[in-house]
């Protein structure tokens, strides 16, 4: 009989059951709960910056503010709980929003946050006061930005929506429309399930598109 050591929990912990999870979650048609569309076509980040799109890419959108230096423990709680998650998923990328004028502080941000971490989908992204409140204001999160900044970071799906949860049981009003970066629990609790379910959705998606076109090749379609 195998002899349950430490080393092999362990092991069935970070990698089996996560697999066995991500199997169950994607065996079969819509047999988990997508992630719902709270906001229709937000503007795209590409007003801001031609180079940078929402299209295509599962998104986690914040906004950095005047005052860079005094919020920096929200970016490196995205970064550590989120952010190095799906480094390696394909089509993910962060997007953090930052009013022109204040380069030299995100370069400061980018240096201490590289020290951790391959800044490679992290996007940083420049623009006027008026470009970041529309963007913002585009998300109808019903939260005003303070000095161009929010504590909340937003997940957008690759057709330019914004997700959330309708019923969630530690809002006020059902509607979780952004998770607080500064909480470490709603980081852990909801957001990373929320992007896991958001991949999975489209997994889902690309497996019954394929199985269709298997079935359509057999009966001569």
């Amino acid at each position: 009989m195998m002899k349950l050591t430490k080393k092999r929990v362990v092991l069935f912990l970070l990698f089996i059951f996560p697999l066995i999870c991500f199997l169950i979650l994607s065996t079969g048609k819509n047999n988990f709960t997508k992630l719902p569309v709270v906001t229709k076509g937000v503007v795209d980040v590409s007003t801001l910056d031609t180079l940078q799109t929402f299209k295509d890419r599962i998104s986690i959108v914040c906004f950095l503010g005047n005052d860079i230096d005094t919020q920096k423990g929200g970016f490196f709680n995205l970064n550590e709980k989120i952010y190095k998650k799906f480094i390696e998923y394909k089509k993910f990328q962060v997007i953090a929003i930052y009013p022109k004028g204040k380069e030299e502080e995100v370069k400061q941000l980018k240096k201490e946050i590289s020290a951790f971490t391959d800044m490679v989908k992290w996007n940083f992204v420049a623009g006027s006061k008026e470009e970041i409140v529309t963007l913002h204001g585009s998300f109808n999160s019903g939260n005003a930005l303070s000095n161009l900044y929010t504590s909340n970071v937003f997940l957008i799906d690759k057709n330019g929506n914004l997700r959330g949860r309708l019923t969630d049981a530690d809002s006020k009003d059902g509607k979780l429309i952004g998770y607080n970066m500064n909480s470490v629990s709603e980081l852990n609790a909801k957001l990373k399930d929320d992007v896991l379910v958001l991949f999975y959705e489209y997994y889902a998606a690309f497996k019954e598109k394929n199985e269709n076109k298997a079935d359509r090749k057999e009966v001569g379609l």
